[in-house]
């Protein structure tokens, strides 16, 4: 029975993140998930792509907690359209819905946005069983977390596009080896690209931009 009541749940998440899917591709919105553990810099990499193309580009964020509205407090203060989800008052979940989604982009100012990020929550394992509409996956990994963590969660490797290796700078204080991490993570999923940037620095971020760019040409046909 429990399988059962999870299969119509999973079918009915997937039916909505289609429309999400849809709905925003319509608007011309590039939509996309960022995954990660707690603290790997999902927020300060958000931070970073917004003053890069905050000059040419309008951007909204759906930021996703068990608790608290901080890292939606950072974004507000960049002039970003932002809508917070807490988990805490429905059970703590560790990840985001896509009917979730789709009542924030009910209540959000989508007019003339061109990117939507949705901040997920803190975790390797749940966000990655729910679609919630996005047209790019992107999962976080910072250099202290190790190599080994494709093996261990393979899930969120497999449904995720593109892997953002952050705090490189960090790599000549540890012991990760980046090789290995390649070689774990394309064992997993042979079509991920991976892009290794620190937030901190801005090393890498070029990289991750001319992606999202050439990612929302595809979506739109249009270049700015």
């Amino acid at each position: 029975m429990e399988i059962k009541v999870l299969k119509k749940i999973l079918e009915t998440n997937e039916k909505m993140a289609d429309e999400n899917r849809r709905f925003l591709r319509e608007k011309g919105i590039l939509c996309v998930n960022m995954m990660s553990s707690p603290g790997s810099g999902k927020s300060t990499i958000i931070e970073r792509t917004v003053e890069k193309l905050g000059d040419r580009f309008k951007f909204g964020v759906i930021e996703g907690d068990i608790q608290t509205t901080l890292d939606a407090e950072r974004m507000a203060r960049l002039g970003v359209e932002t809508f917070q989800i807490n988990t805490g008052p429905f059970g703590g979940d560790c990840h985001l819905e896509a009917g979730w989604i789709r009542a924030a982009l009910n209540e959000m100012k989508l007019d003339g946005l061109d990117f939507l990020f949705i901040e997920n929550i803190g975790n390797l394992v749940c966000p990655a069983e729910f679609d919630v509409g996005s047209h790019l996956n992107a999962v976080v990994l910072s250099t202290p977390e190790g190599e080994d963590k494709p093996l261990k969660y393979p899930l969120m490797f497999r449904v995720s596009h593109v892997m953002l290796v952050n705090k490189i700078d960090l790599l000549p204080h540890l012991d990760m080896d980046v090789e290995a991490l390649r070689k774990n993570v394309l064992g997993v999923n042979p079509g991920l690209k991976i892009i290794e940037i620190s937030a901190k620095t801005g090393q890498g971020i070029d990289r991750w931009i001319e992606l999202l760019l050439a990612e929302r040409e595809k979506l739109t046909g249009e270049a700015k």
